[in-house]
């Protein structure tokens, strides 16, 4: 699967991106600064929640001031509040699940008062939350497909919790060619960086050729591809594009 394309880590490589915009531009460059081959083929997309009724009174609760907490767990929730041009009371204060989600909510303008600093999961909110702020009501929005750990575990603290759903994710047929790259071997590793992808790629690609490497963003991530019935080879140790390319070229330097 390697050559000595500039005795770069990724020489040769094809690499399976599986997201498209800005993130799916950026995580390509930084394949190709290691010498890879990015093919971007997203295999899931987001869609309006099929209740935006719920969605509207939600959002007006919230910019009411009626929560104490506004959850977030994803850069498309924030995609959601920013094209409803939701604005959050200062009596609010916003937690994000992640470094990602936290720094795409400041670019749009949200302070973030908590992030996990240790496991950027639902799991590593619950477990972080600080104990000074356990009152009041939290809004949840979060996909149709979002696990209930978040949930459950925030009402175990004591809060008053309430979920619902901003988006709906979706699967996105691949191309017929890019199918026909994984299925011969073409291509050498697939990024995995979510649940919803995992179930895409098994749902579409599988059965993969025994020496295509599954890379996958985090050890949840990793369980989600494992109980979807495939390989996994890498687990980047924080759930961030950089630290995912960074265990893949690790990989491959390994080998």
């Amino acid at each position: 699967m390697s050559s000595d394309a500039g005795r770069k880590p990724l020489g040769g490589w094809r690499v399976l991106v599986p997201r498209g915009g800005k993130w799916g531009d950026s995580v390509a460059a930084t394949v190709r600064s290691y010498g890879g081959i990015p093919v971007i083929a997203p295999l899931i997309n987001f869609a309006s929640t099929d209740d935006p009724a719920s969605l509207a009174n939600a959002l007006h609760e919230l910019q009411d001031g009626q929560f104490a907490w506004l959850v977030v767990t994803s850069a498309t929730t924030v995609d959601v509040l920013n094209a409803q041009r939701v604005k959050v009371p200062e009596t609010t204060r916003i937690a994000a699940v992640g470094e990602t989600t936290a720094a795409a909510l400041q670019l749009a303008g949200y302070p973030v008062d908590f992030v996990p600093t240790s496991d950027n999961s639902a799991r590593g909110l619950v477990k972080e939350w600080p104990r000074s702020g356990i009152r009041g009501r939290v809004l949840i929005p979060q996909s149709d497909l979002a696990e209930p750990t978040l949930v459950a575990g925030l009402q175990k603290l004591g809060f008053a919790v309430e979920f619902v759903t901003a988006y709906r994710t979706v699967g996105v047929p691949v191309a017929a060619e890019v199918a026909h790259d994984v299925a011969t071997g073409r291509i050498s590793a697939i990024l995995v960086t979510s649940g919803s992808v995992a179930r895409q790629v098994a749902e579409q690609l599988a059965p993969l050729p025994d020496d295509t490497v599954v890379a996958c963003i985090g050890p949840r991530t990793a369980f989600d591809t494992r109980a979807a019935g495939l390989a996994v080879h890498v687990i980047a140790e924080e759930r961030s594009a950089d630290s995912l390319i960074e265990a893949l070229v690790e990989y491959a330097e390994a080998g």
